[in-house]
């Protein structure tokens, strides 16, 4: 079953950053925090430049770098997604375990559903296998309608 940031929730999101920060022994800095809240806040995917333009508002020497190493730490410690097609960010839903990332996104609201299907990810590692291929990382992107626009 899918979730989109709206049924999850941020709350829940930013304690299980949290939780996963004091475990793995990582530091979600103040940065690194409003980048994700931004990121939460979106409701969609949303573009490293518009992070930037956002974070302006409250540090107003923010550079894309700044913006960038936080996307960096954010991404690596799978928290947030990127979504490849869009070259966008999207919050993780469940970011307490480590994941691929499988979403489902509405051409027509850009509503973006996370769903957790590892039998798909189970298959595409086991035909890769097949091929003598290792992959480095594997994102399922599929377009099309969602039932709220649908109806």
């Amino acid at each position: 079953m899918g979730q989109t940031a709206h049924e999850h929730g941020t709350t829940a999101v930013f304690a299980s950053v949290e939780k996963a920060c004091r475990e793995r022994g990582l530091r979600l800095t103040p940065l690194r925090r409003q980048v994700l809240e931004l990121i939460l806040q979106a409701g969609g995917p949303v573009k490293a430049y518009d992070l930037l333009d956002s974070l302006k508002t409250s540090h107003h020497s923010a550079a894309p770098p700044t913006v960038y190493r936080a996307l960096d730490f954010l991404l690596e410690n799978h928290f947030i997604h990127r979504l490849e097609t869009r070259n966008a960010y999207v919050s993780c839903f469940h970011p307490e375990a480590s994941h691929s990332g499988q979403f489902l996104i509405c051409e027509q609201c850009d509503q973006v559903t996370e769903i957790n299907a590892p039998e798909m990810t189970q298959g595409v590692l086991k035909a890769a296998a097949e091929q003598g291929f290792k992959p480095s990382k594997e994102v399922v992107e599929v377009y099309g309608t969602c039932r709220k626009c649908i109806e």
